[in-house]
């Protein structure tokens, strides 16, 4: 279970990096909303100052940019390989603060497995690639404010 008592960390550490405390009352999700969430991959919660969300994938993604979020990932299952840094090829703002594209060209490949826990800095072109799933991990956003880095 050590996969669960990693979540409070992983959000403290988000909640620390956001905003330096925690302002608003104790969330509590249940073990079935949880599994529910990662069957699909879905967001369990989403605050101006976070997200946690329990991500799924089956297949390679594309490349992106979160422009204010820094992504902490820790892997649940699976494997992937995950290109970091770099630049992104043929990017585009699909959402406010986020760029999506089709490769990153020029970047670091790492290898993620089980109980792997990566930090992706806000501004960081990353990509899943070579997934073999199912890949679950959860990923807590710290979103930065508005024109602020982390």
């Amino acid at each position: 279970m050590r996969s669960i008592l990693a979540l409070p960390l992983l959000v403290a550490l988000a909640l620390h990096t956001a905003s330096g405390a925690a302002s608003s009352p104790v969330t509590h999700l249940p073990a079935d909303k949880v599994a529910a969430a990662f069957a699909k991959g879905a967001p369990l919660l989403e605050t101006a100052g976070y997200k946690i969300h329990a991500s799924r994938r089956d297949a390679p993604g594309q490349a992106e940019v979160h422009v204010r979020d820094t992504d902490i990932i820790y892997v649940l299952e699976g494997t992937a390989t995950m290109i970091v840094g770099g630049t992104v090829v043929g990017g585009k703002t699909t959402a406010t603060d986020e760029i999506r594209g089709t490769a990153i060209q020029g970047g670091e490949i790492r290898q993620m497995a089980k109980g792997d826990v990566m930090v992706v800095p806000n501004g960081t072109p990353h990509q899943f690639q070579a997934v073999q799933g199912p890949f679950l991990y959860y990923v807590v956003k710290a979103t930065s404010p508005a024109g602020g880095t982390q």
